[in-house]
Formats: structure tokens, sequence, C-alpha cells
């Protein structure tokens, strides 16, 4: 029997454009009580009030991943509000591509807050109350990028090889209590997430690349919906998607 999407109560990070967004629509209609953390105040809102207007429940909470106290808020909130926490997709993430001998050290730092701290904050949260449940399950979204290097992407490749080996470290310890973990890797999607290229050359060829090939960001609702919804004695811990048409 599978799991189901209905009455499930779903926190999703990095909900305020892009595949978050689309993401939160998704399940939201599949009738899961979705809870929106992102920075941007009034986007997460506008989210909201659009999912209640189509007959949706959703609740949002200004969140800055790399604020473990804002992760936990975000958290709570959930529980406060709807009871427990079902799922936790650690979606929130920044892609500043730039090759090393630039030296853009601030952008380092940051995919490192971001990417990674930004996940760990997120389990840190979560895990405590799905211990206690005896059921959960934890979407840590990576990358193609987590998987092989191209140019100007070593930095934001290392945060995402390092959220692999974070998601299968927590699938081996929270076996005992009956949580899920999954790693889901995207390739080329169109979201707004070269814009955070601040080096033009750079941006500009990935811009073209995603262009041509990208895929909407409404793909990763479809896949994160699948792995809910599996029974629960099946633990879907590795989807990596791309374009058809991407080679990298």
């Amino acid at each position: 029997m599978t799991q189901g999407i209905k009455e499930k109560t779903i926190v999703i990070t990095g909900v305020s454009s892009g595949m978050g967004a689309a993401a939160a629509r998704h399940l939201a209609a599949q009738g899961a009580n979705v809870v929106l953390g992102a920075r941007r105040a009034d986007r997460i809102e506008a989210l909201a009030a659009e999912i209640k207007e189509t007959g949706g429940k959703a609740t949002a909470v200004v969140t800055d991943v790399t604020r473990r106290d804002d992760l936990k808020n975000l958290v709570d909130t959930a529980v406060k509000t709807y009871g427990r926490i079902d799922v936790l997709i650690n979606n929130a993430g920044v892609m500043p591509l730039s090759p090393l001998e630039r030296l853009k050290v601030d952008e380092w730092d940051q995919m490192i807050d971001v990417n990674l701290k930004g996940v760990l904050y997120g389990i840190a949260a979560a895990l405590p109350y799905m211990k206690e449940q005896k059921s959960g399950h934890i979407i840590n979204l990576s990358s193609v990028a987590g998987h092989k290097l191209f140019g100007g992407s070593a930095v934001y490749s290392a945060t995402k090889f390092g959220v692999r080996a974070l998601s299968e470290g927590l699938r081996q310890e929270v076996t005992p209590y009956n949580i899920r973990t999954t790693i889901i890797s995207p390739g080329a999607v169109k979201t707004e997430l070269l814009e955070h290229i601040s080096e033009k050359d750079i941006q500009q060829a990935n811009q073209d690349f995603v262009g041509q090939v990208g895929v909407p960001a409404e793909t990763l609702g479809r896949l994160v919906e699948f792995v809910i919804d599996q029974p629960a004695d099946v633990d879907v811990n590795e989807i990596l998607f791309r374009p058809t048409a991407q080679e990298l």
C-alpha cells in the first residue's frame, strides 16, 4: 500500500522561486500541508495565499537556512500548526560558479553555509521529532554537480558531493527509527539559480546551455511525490535526473 500525499505535513526550504515553489504547489494540490521556508517574505506569503485560494493548506515562515534558529522555528511551526512533520525537503541552494583562480572566497563561504550547513541545520531541526514519531522522510537536494565536475563548479560540486555523503551517513543512522532518506540530484532545470553567478562569462555559458536543454521546475515536484508515495517499507535513496537532451 502506498503512503499517499494527502494530509502529510511537508516542510520545504528555498520555496520563494524555482523548484521549491513548484514542488510546494504540486504537493499542496495532492492534499499535503506545506510549510514554506525562505528569506523573501513577500514571495512565500504570496505563494501561501495562492495555495489557500485553490483549496490547499500552506503556512509561510521566513527562514534563512544559514541560521540554525530559523530552521528550528520553521520545523517547530510545522509541528505546532499541523501536529507533526512527515517530510523535510532541504531544497535551498545557491550556485555562484567560478574558477578557483578567481578567488571568490565570499561566494565559497556562501555555498558552504547554504548548500551544506543549511542541510545540516534542517536535519538538526527535524530529526528529534521524527525519532520520537518513529517515522519521517528527509529529502536532500544535491545536483548532477554532486556526481561530476564541470567548468567553474569545484566549490559548488564539493558542497553537493558533501550533501550526498551526508545523506548516506544519515540513511545508515536513522534506519532504527523508521526514517526514510532520499537524495535528489537535478541536472539542467530552468530556475533562478543561474542568477547567483557573478562571473558574467560563466553565467552566460550556463544560461545558454540551460536555455537550450533545461526542463521545467515542476519536474522536481513529480519526483518528490513519487518517492514520498512509496510503501512504508520502500526507501528510494537516490534519484539523478537530467533533461533527455543533456549530455553532461
